[in-house]
C-alpha cells in the first residue's frame, strides 16, 4: 500500500514508482500547520514509490505508527518517528522541524514536550539550496505585503510567509524543475493565506484591512466617507476570480507597482495587463450599484 497527493499541494516529480489502492485521506481534524507539513511529505511517499512496508524497514517504527502518522490520526506525532520518516525519504530536516513545531504548538502540545522531542534527536547542519536563499530574499517583502492585508498584523504575515519559504525549501527539487518556479511559490503563499485569511460567504475578507493600508491613513477630508467608501471597494476586490484579485491586491492594497507584479506571481506582463484590465471592469460592475444606491 502506498499513498497518493494530496491535491492542494504541488506534487513532486513521478519517479514511476509503484501505485497502490488509495489510502484513506488526512483526517479532518488536522490543522493548517499540522497539514503543512504532512502534505508535502505524503506526496514525496507516493512519488518514490515506498510501500509501507518499505517505510517500516528505514525507520524502524511499525505499520500503524507509519498509518497513522501519514493520515495525522491519533495523537500529534513525536519528533523522534517524523524525523525518521523524512530521513527515510531523503528530505531537507530544519524546514521540516520548524512546521512540526509550530503544528505542535497547534495541537496544544506543551513547549515541555516540544524541547524534549526536539533533543532527543541529533541533527547535523543544512542550509537551503542558494537559489532558495537568493528567491526568498527578493520575494520576502511583497508575499509579507499580500499577506498581511489578508491577514491584517504583523506577527501573522511574518509567520505565513516563513511557513511557506520552508515548505518551498521542502519541495525545492520539484520547484526548481516547475514550468515558472515564480509561479509554483506563488501558489503555495496563497494556499496557506487563505487557509488563515478570515472568510465570508466563501470568500476571504478584506474589509478589516481598511484601517491599516496606506489609502486609509492618507484619507483626511471626511474619514468616515472614504472609509466607508474604501470597505465597499476593498469586499468588491474580495469577489473578484483569483488572478484578478491577487493582482488588485498587490496593485492597490499593498502599492506594488503594475510593471512588478508579474515578477511577483508568476505571470507574463501581457497576462498580467489583461488581468488588471478585467479587474478593473469588473469593480466598476461590482461598485456601480452601491454608488448609485449614495447618490
Amino acid at each position: 500500500m502506498i499513498w497518493t497527493p494530496d491535491a492542494d499541494q504541488p506534487p513532486p516529480p513521478d519517479t514511476g514508482g509503484r501505485r497502490g489502492r488509495k489510502p484513506a485521506p488526512i483526517v479532518r481534524t488536522a490543522g493548517p500547520s499540522h497539514r503543512a507539513w504532512l502534505e508535502p511529505v505524503r506526496n514525496f511517499v507516493f512519488s518514490s514509490g515506498l510501500t509501507l512496508s518499505d517505510l517500516v524497514d528505514r525507520s524502524g517504527y511499525s505499520k500503524t505508527r507509519i498509518s497513522e502518522l501519514l493520515r495525522g490520526n491519533g495523537y500529534y506525532p513525536a519528533w523522534e518517528i517524523t524525523f525518521s520518516v523524512i530521513r527515510a525519504l531523503g528530505l531537507p530536516v530544519p524546514p521540516v522541524r520548524r512546521l512540526w513545531t509550530a503544528a505542535a504548538r497547534e495541537a496544544h502540545k506543551q513547549p515541555g514536550w516540544i524541547e524534549q522531542c526536539i533533543q532527543q534527536v541529533a541533527l547535523q547542519p543544512e542550509t537551503p539550496p542558494l537559489a532558495h536563499q537568493a528567491f526568498t530574499e527578493a520575494m520576502r517583502a511583497p508575499y509579507t505585503e499580500y499577506a498581511r492585508a489578508f491577514l491584517l498584523t504583523d506577527h501573522r504575515a511574518h509567520w505565513v510567509v516563513a511557513e511557506t519559504f520552508d515548505i518551498l525549501w521542502l519541495c525545492w527539487s520539484h520547484a526548481a524543475t516547475s514550468p515558472d518556479i515564480r509561479r509554483y511559490a506563488w501558489s503555495l503563499l496563497r494556499s496557506r493565506v487563505m487557509a488563515r485569511a478570515y472568510h465570508r460567504d466563501g470568500r476571504p475578507d478584506l474589509r478589516a484591512a481598511v484601517f491599516s493600508t496606506q489609502e486609509s491613513h492618507q484619507a483626511e477630508p471626511d474619514q468616515f466617507l472614504v472609509r466607508t467608501e474604501l470597505v465597499d471597494l476593498f469586499d468588491a476586490i474580495a469577489q473578484l476570480p483569483d488572478d484578478q484579485m491577487d493582482v488588485a491586491v498587490l496593485h492597490h492594497l499593498c502599492g506594488v507597482r503594475l510593471d512588478e507584479i508579474p515578477y511577483i506571481v508568476g505571470l507574463s506582463p501581457a497576462i498580467t495587463h489583461a488581468v488588471d484590465h478585467h479587474a478593473r471592469a469588473a469593480l466598476e460592475d461590482l461598485l456601480r450599484p452601491t454608488a448609485s444606491h449614495r447618490e
